[in-house]
């Protein structure tokens, strides 16, 4: 951990040679109160600063809700399956809103994030494919 990464509380991740990980982080903020929130804002609910993050790719989830879209916009997989899933972090719910990997899911199943390099097709559509470029996570049952 660097001292940068020790000093606001976070964990920059590492690939097994050692070197830095271009992943986008998926990680919540904890603030001063100990609540936590995602996205991260940059005033807590009791108006404190953020101390620190968490890294929600190392907890799994429940699915709270979930839905299917057959008609999603252009480059984004159809059927897309998408589910508000929540986190137990230290006893602070965190709800986030994502992709799922399947659409064999029921509400309460247990899930945990999975990296996935493309969440769309950057060639799709009418912008310029270089702004339409997204990783991130996505849902997957345990």
């Amino acid at each position: 951990m660097s001292e940068d990464d020790e000093r606001h509380g976070t964990d920059t991740t590492h690939d097994e040679d050692g070197t830095d990980d271009d992943r986008t982080p998926f990680e919540a903020v904890r603030y001063a109160d100990g609540s936590l929130g995602y996205p991260g804002h940059p005033v807590g609910p009791d108006g404190s600063e953020p101390v620190g993050t968490v890294d929600l790719s190392e907890h799994t989830a429940r699915v709270v809700t979930w839905t299917t879209a057959t008609s999603p916009p252009p480059g984004v997989r159809s059927p897309n399956h998408l589910a508000i899933v929540e986190f137990d972090v230290d006893g602070e719910p965190i709800r986030a809103l994502g992709q799922l990997t399947t659409g064999d899911v029921a509400i309460g199943d247990e899930v945990r994030p999975v990296y996935a390099a493309e969440l769309r097709d950057p060639e799709a559509g009418i912008r310029d494919p270089e702004s339409q470029e997204w990783d991130g996570y996505r849902f997957e049952p345990v």
